[in-house]
């Protein structure tokens, strides 16, 4: 072998190793370019081809001079198709995939049961006001129309201008709404942990409760029975009014705390996904630890947005919180450049007023 050739063989034991690294690299872009059909020119195939066989054969300066020229020629004719990128497409998706599956599907474990209950316990609890406001009102109406209790012994007669049908019919909406109240109150209870018990529902017998819940047949005294509903209204109001202000604490909490953040991170999810939908049809995905800070940011937006009620946009259209928990997850950027905008407006200092102008200079005559 002559000195020059020898001068010129890189050993293959002292070439650098990123020279292994980039022929993988422009092999993988020209096999995805001969994929996809861009043509590429016999130099570019050729140095790689070349630089298969050396590095084998021992590397020469012009082979590795010429692969890295292939390679920068490729990265640019392929771009944003990258060398990692496709490494990653054949590589690194299953792992991608399943790290978001698990995500999904802890935050939906979470997120569906809390939303669920949130939104019943609201909606009963609503209910459960207006029934309880229905009730006094027809409580003072039967106090005003039959007057107080009478004396033992005294029979019980109509006050003059009180219709009976009215009394009765007042009567029986009374007891539905104890019944309802009492009703709606046990299913709320259901929610709230530790649960709370009505004080006389586990020493009544069923005969018992039914007579404090239900009318006597052909009511033969409205004010005994008005007074017998009252004194059951009483505990069951108490008991739905106790729950009503838990239901408010700890559901009130939840949805203000912590499902923004929650909901905050399923819109993180959501980006995620479609991301790397586009990239992967594109072939342009490649693993970045910055998902993992997309998180912790989407986490401190939804946190934010747990401060506020109803964001509303027009007159007749607001946006609840959790969809906006939801859209600044989903968009992460977006809500940090506007909070930024936000506090430039807050800081910006005024303009200083004009220098005054010099006067004029007057003339002589």
């Amino acid at each position: 072998m002559t000195h020059s050739a020898t001068t010129g063989l890189l050993e293959s034991q002292k070439s650098p190793a990123y020279f292994n690294d980039a022929l993988c690299d422009a092999e993988r872009l020209l096999k995805y370019a001969a994929e996809i059909g861009i043509d590429v020119t016999p130099d570019t195939r050729g140095a790689i081809l070349r630089a298969r066989t050396a590095s084998t054969e021992g590397w020469t300066e012009e082979v590795a001079a010429n692969l890295l020229a292939a390679l920068t020629s490729l990265a640019a004719r392929l771009k944003p198709v990258t060398a990692e990128s496709l490494k990653a497409y054949h590589n690194d998706t299953r792992p991608t995939v399943h790290t978001y599956l698990i995500w999904a599907i802890i935050l939906a474990c979470v997120i569906v049961p809390a939303s669920v209950a949130t939104f019943v316990t609201s909606a009963v609890s609503n209910t459960l006001r207006d029934d309880i406001t229905r009730a006094n009102a027809l409580a003072v109406k039967l106090r005003s129309e039959l007057g107080p209790p009478l004396p033992a012994g005294q029979a019980f007669e109509f006050p003059k201008g009180v219709s009976a049908s009215d009394v009765i019919s007042d009567l029986q909406e009374y007891a539905s709404l104890v019944r309802n109240i009492n009703a709606r109150a046990r299913k709320l209870n259901r929610f709230i942990v530790p649960r709370q018990r009505l004080p006389f529902e586990d020493t009544l017998s069923p005969e018992e409760r039914k007579r404090r819940f239900e009318l006597p047949v052909g009511i033969p005294d409205p004010i005994a029975a008005r007074d017998n509903i009252t004194n059951t209204y009483q505990d069951v109001r108490y008991f739905a009014q106790t729950l009503i202000t838990d239901v408010s604490v700890f559901y009130g909490a939840l949805s203000t705390c912590i499902l923004p953040v929650l909901y905050a991170l399923l819109g993180t999810c959501a980006y995620l996904l479609r991301t790397f939908e586009d990239q992967m049809s594109n072939r342009t995905f490649t693993p970045s630890a910055a998902n993992s800070a997309r998180f912790l940011i989407a986490a401190i937006g939804g946190g934010v947005v747990g401060l506020f009620n109803n964001i509303t946009i027009t007159d007749q259209a607001s946006v609840p919180p959790l969809a906006i928990a939801f859209l600044v997850g989903y968009a992460v950027d977006v809500f940090f450049a506007f909070l930024e905008g936000l506090l430039r407006a807050f800081t910006k200092t005024p303009a200083s007023n004009p220098p005054p102008s010099a006067p004029a200079a007057i003339g002589t005559p």
